[in-house]
């Protein structure tokens, strides 16, 4: 067919997603995400990813999974075409390699023949991808050479089937099936019958890289059988060959510390990504479920006030910082307003905590207080040992914060201004399906790493109708968390007893380590 004249407007991105780990997707394929203005992605496509779109980019579900398909194919080319004749930077997100058996030749046939710019970025295929992770080398030196990728998932519509199982079985080396797990009752039954080894190694691998990562191991007489008994379902990846004998030394991914336990992290999103990586990075099976959102102030009275302190801040003592998001709210305003940070004057800054001390260095200023345990008590405790009688403080923090520190610092003597910077409201997105995975599969453990993510995960359940099952581990980083939980008739199973994200993943370490 021939192509149209070259529309040099709109482009589309054909990007491999890679086999689930967010993690795995190519530099390229992210610095595309983070300027897309239209997504089109799949149901194997992590939704993590989505996080780096700019909020204003339009996201567009074309999902399939086995019998199920949001859009059928001929609709996504048309939708890919529509979308970057408007002149749009468009972006189709695609699990694994958009060329291995992804259909993305069809969809870049489509754009040629609509004269449309088009860029191929490739992904990690989890025929290799998602095998490395366990375990299992498609090729090695002193077993194989050779290594055959076919798809157990045929088009339909084709009176037979292109793939010769019979000359595939006696193929040497490692061979790796992607789709048809439903069909591997039969596709093992041809192979034997085309005289490949009974005995040969087979290994299924579910949810390839990802937190909900599964491993089979049998032999092509007896893996159709184990696939039924454990109800071992799509989407999995299926390798013949003796390289699945390797797993059993090089398996490094399932014996992580947390590996198979599902965490639902309750923060922001943005501060939940910090927390979700360390864990996934320890095995877990981690996902963002955020409960607050932080916002700027919007009342004329509120924006007056922190205009005020900003623009007389040089003439505080002390400046006394509780959270990041209290520095971020604090430094953005006090920027708008003054173009040299040396007018921030002599004061002395306090910190609660080493994030929020490292938010502080970020803006290149120095922390010159935190106290040894990261709670508003400790930091009294700390200021009280100097003479603060007197003497200014500044508490730029949440609205609604709780009122120990500034009043305990008013009846050492010391003259506060209390001020907000930013409210915590109930998030109510779920760009990274969090809230609708928690609602269909619940969690092992949930954290908690404030008294405002407990209250507004209880306003979450609410609203969704959801009950938390009492077998849930419930987390908490601190003894201020864990009294607004009791307040709430929350339990706590474990505390952390340093108050920070490393004190709070060690002490879910141990906590597994025990149970």
């Amino acid at each position: 067919m021939k192509k149209k004249k070259l529309n040099s407007q709109g482009v589309c991105y054909l990007v491999g997603a890679g086999p689930g780990d967010p993690g795995l997707i190519t530099v390229r394929g992210l610095e595309l995400l983070k300027q897309a203005e239209v997504v089109l992605y799949d149901y194997l496509c992590n939704a993590q990813l989505l996080q780096h779109l700019p909020a204003e980019a339009q996201k567009i579900y074309v999902g399939k999974s086995a019998g199920k398909h949001a859009l059928p194919q001929e609709e996504i080319n048309e939708t890919l075409v529509k979308w970057t004749a408007t002149g749009k930077r468009v972006v189709r997100l695609k699990g694994g390699d958009p060329f291995l058996f992804g259909r993305g030749g069809e969809e870049a046939e489509a754009l040629a023949v609509a004269g449309l710019r088009f860029e191929i970025v490739p992904g990690i295929t989890s025929a290799i991808g998602g095998l490395a992770y366990a375990g299992i080398p498609v090729t090695h030196r002193n077993s194989n050479s050779q290594l055959t990728i076919f798809t157990g998932h045929e088009d339909p519509s084709k009176q037979t089937s292109s793939i010769d199982y019979a000359a595939l079985a006696t193929t040497p080396g490692t061979k790796v099936m992607l789709m048809g797990v439903e069909r591997l009752e039969a596709i093992t039954t041809t192979f034997m019958a085309a005289g490949m080894p009974t005995t040969t190694p087979v290994a299924l691998v579910r949810w390839a890289t990802t937190g909900r990562h599964e491993t089979l191991t049998g032999t092509l007489q007896t893996i159709a059988r184990l696939a039924h008994e454990k109800n071992f379902q799509a989407p999995a990846i299926t390798v013949f060959g003796e390289v699945v004998a390797l797993r059993e030394q090089l398996n490094w991914f399932e014996t992580r510390p947390l590996f198979g336990r599902r965490i639902a992290v309750t923060r922001t999103r943005k501060q939940g990504s910090k927390l979700v990586k360390t864990l996934r990075a320890l095995g877990a099976d981690a996902y963002e479920l955020p409960t607050i959102r932080i916002e700027p102030l919007q009342k004329k009275e509120e924006l007056a006030a922190l205009t005020e302190v900003v623009t007389h801040a040089h003439e505080y003592d002390w400046i006394v910082f509780t959270s990041p998001n209290g520095v971020t709210s604090f430094f953005e305003a006090f920027f708008k307003i003054h173009a040299d940070a040396r007018e921030l004057g002599a004061l002395r800054i306090a910190a609660i905590g080493p994030g929020t001390a490292e938010k502080i260095r970020e803006y290149h200023f120095a922390v010159d207080l935190m106290p040894p345990e990261f709670v508003a008590e400790s930091l009294l405790a700390e200021l009280k040992k100097m003479k603060i009688e007197n003497l200014r403080i500044l508490l730029p923090r949440a609205s609604g914060a709780r009122a120990f520190l500034a009043s305990s610092l008013e009846e050492a003597g010391a003259i506060v201004d209390d001020i907000p910077v930013y409210h915590t409201v109930l998030e109510t997105e779920d760009i990274t399906g969090g809230l609708q995975r928690f609602c269909a599969e619940g969690a092992d453990l949930i954290t908690f790493t404030s008294g405002s993510t407990a209250e507004h995960f209880q306003a979450l359940l609410k609203q969704q109708k959801v009950n938390l099952p009492s077998a849930t581990t419930l987390a908490s980083i601190g003894p201020i968390t864990s009294s607004v939980m009791r307040n709430l008739g929350m339990k706590v199973d474990l505390e952390a007893s340093q108050h920070d994200i490393p004190g709070l993943v060690e002490a879910i370490v141990k906590f597994y380590e025990k149970n």
